[in-house]
């Protein structure tokens, strides 16, 4: 896209979304208004930014503005943060700086989605890895999370603190420290380095195996791959899963584990059936 093309397409957008506004709304009364919405100099006060110069953006000629100007000018119009997200990408070709908000939990829609996979086993997570959404397969699968208090469904807590959970991984080692490297690439990608750091601290106290691949510095991908537990019930069993992000929720993420032959879907319709029996 050319830079006009860009200017005039951002100067579009702007002035849509500000003649949505309610100017009563904003404490903004005064004479009749010929046209609804705020007027220029009205965004322009509460961003803080010249009239003219927001008035030349609005009109296709005020050059590419800087991301903090592109950010008072999303507080000004009250933009979503998916709205916010356009504002970007058209103002300056990419999206802004992620804004970590702690979770509030999971919808019952959400929720839903993981129900329906009978013999996947599924989880949602937050960036700090606490398991907050669970379906019935991850229970006899995984961990049964609602047999636990909230503060101990961490899966970072239950790989490096709990020996019956150290115990069902194949290889240990190798689980550990891709985890640690996933969850670093989490925190990152959320912008929740900071939030994390108390949490950190905490586990490299707890665990001297933490605090070493902590150290390392590595981070890797939660996309994909095949994982294989000892599962004191089922047995051997392994599981090809993906990581989804969840849209507009920078804090949550899904992991679907599949089973990885039928002979492992099997075993776990026969589990699901004895635990309805």
């Amino acid at each position: 896209m050319s830079e006009t093309a860009s200017e005039n397409l951002l100067g579009t957008y702007l002035k849509d979304r500000r003649i949505r506004l309610d100017a009563a709304a904003f404490g903004f009364g005064g004479s009749r208004r010929r046209t609804p919405g705020l007027r220029r100099e009205e965004v322009a006060q509460r961003a803080n930014i010249s009239p003219t110069w927001y008035t030349w953006l609005e009109q296709g000629r005020g050059g590419a503005p800087s991301a903090d100007v592109l950010d008072r000018i999303a507080r000004a119009l009250m933009l979503t943060d998916v709205e916010r997200e356009h504002l970007f990408l058209i103002g300056l070709g990419r999206p802004p700086e992620v804004r970590y908000q702690a979770s509030e939990g999971v919808s019952p829609r959400l929720q839903r989605v993981l129900d329906a996979l009978e013999i996947s086993p599924a989880i949602i997570r937050t960036v700090t890895w606490d398991v907050v959404a669970w379906n019935r397969a991850a229970t006899i699968v995984l961990t049964d999370y609602s047999k636990l208090a909230p503060e101990r469904r961490n899966i970072l807590r239950m790989i490096f603190c709990e020996p019956q959970v150290r115990a069902a991984q194949h290889d240990w080692n190798s689980v550990a420290r891709f985890v640690v490297a996933a969850f670093r690439a989490d925190a990152a990608r959320a912008g929740a380095v900071s939030h994390v750091a108390d949490f950190v601290s905490e586990l490299c106290r707890d665990s001297p195996e933490f605090a070493k691949l902590w150290a390392d510095n590595d981070v890797r991908s939660h996309a994909e791959g095949v994982k294989h537990l000892r599962h004191p019930v089922l047995g051997p069993i392994a599981f090809e899963y993906s990581g989804f992000a969840v849209d507009g929720r920078p804090d949550l993420g899904m992991v679907v584990y599949n089973p990885a032959t039928a002979a492992d879907a099997q075993r776990i319709r026969e589990a699901l059936a004895k635990q309805d029996a």
